[in-house]
């Protein structure tokens, strides 16, 4: 935006302040007035806006919610019909299942109405693994919309139970693991990388393994280090920022708050080898230290320790 016609009116302004100090007796109070008058004609930033509490707009906020679950379930219910047809091409139903994201993610993204700024999209194309820090259930409908079409996605197995929305997560070949025994979620995510290298897939993960109730980013799990070691792909960090204003864990009122969808340079794991687990999770977490703006790192208590405020 061009701000030279304010940059103009300021000058005037202290110029006159100026004059009115020279002529009149009480300099201080001149000064006051022209400090008030710059204060109010400063421009708003683009990333500001109202965090409104107010009846209107947790009415607004409601009517978005409800707007986006009948527009899920409608496109839900679409989908499930042509994934049924499609039950002897696992392939297609794997492309449908994409294509049913891309669609129905970025619908209810418009239903929601945040400004969104997408950066880094000439790495969003690559096969690969996705990561990407999970604040809210806006992240959900973003992975949906922005992943590249043959990615898969990983959840616990109880989503099946979900209506409509977890029957067609399993028509999709989408993959599902059982948290609750850790030898059988190994087993899963073994299962996993073999499914993607023999599909050339991608696969989309949150490696926290659940949403972070403030926003910060919480510790990471391993299991995107064990994909990565036994499908030997990259992997890409989306780095999600202003999603847990939008939309806060726990709460049913959407505000208007700017998101913006950064998709960093692969990191390769080629020559990544299984005894340096714990030193691939830092360095990755790390990267997203980096790339977060403050309110989103985590608390550093000690060189050992950091608090998430999970």
């Amino acid at each position: 935006m061009d701000n030279t016609g304010g940059t103009s009116f300021l000058r005037n302004r202290r110029f006159e302040s100026f004059l009115h100090t020279r002529s009149e007796p009480n300099r201080k109070e001149s000064s006051k007035v022209s400090v008030k008058q710059e204060v109010e004609i400063r421009p708003k930033a683009e990333n500001e806006y109202v965090d409104d509490d107010g009846w209107i707009a947790a009415l607004i906020s409601c009517i978005r919610i409800v707007t986006c679950f009948l527009t899920m379930m409608v496109t839900t219910f679409i989908w499930a019909i042509i994934m049924v047809l499609l039950l002897p091409w696992p392939n297609e139903r794997i492309r449908q299942g994409n294509i049913y994201g891309h669609v129905t993610g970025r619908l209810l993204m418009w239903i929601l109405g945040n400004p969104i700024k997408i950066e880094g999209t000439e790495f969003s194309n690559t096969r690969a693994i996705y990561i990407s820090n999970h604040a809210s259930p806006i992240d959900i409908f973003l992975m949906m919309w922005l992943t590249p079409t043959g990615t898969v996605g990983i959840a616990k197995k109880e989503i099946i139970w979900y209506p409509l929305f977890g029957q067609l997560y399993v028509l999709a070949k989408h993959i599902r693991i059982d948290r609750s025994n850790p030898t059988a979620a190994i087993q899963s995510m073994k299962q996993a990388a073999q499914a993607i290298v023999k599909n050339n897939l991608s696969l989309i993960i949150f490696p926290e393994g659940t949403r972070s109730k403030s926003g910060r980013l919480l510790p990471f799990k391993k299991g995107f280090v064990h994909l990565a070691l036994q499908s030997r792909l990259p992997i890409v960090p989306i780095v999600l920022t202003g999603t847990h204003r939008a939309w806060r864990k726990g709460s049913l009122h959407v505000r208007p708050a700017p998101i913006t969808v950064k998709y960093l340079p692969p990191i390769i794991t080629s020559d990544w080898t299984a005894d340096k687990i714990d030193g691939y999770i830092k360095l990755v977490h790390d990267v997203y230290v980096t790339n977060l703006p403050e309110p989103q790192k985590p608390l550093v208590v000690d060189d050992n320790r950091t608090i998430s405020n999970s």
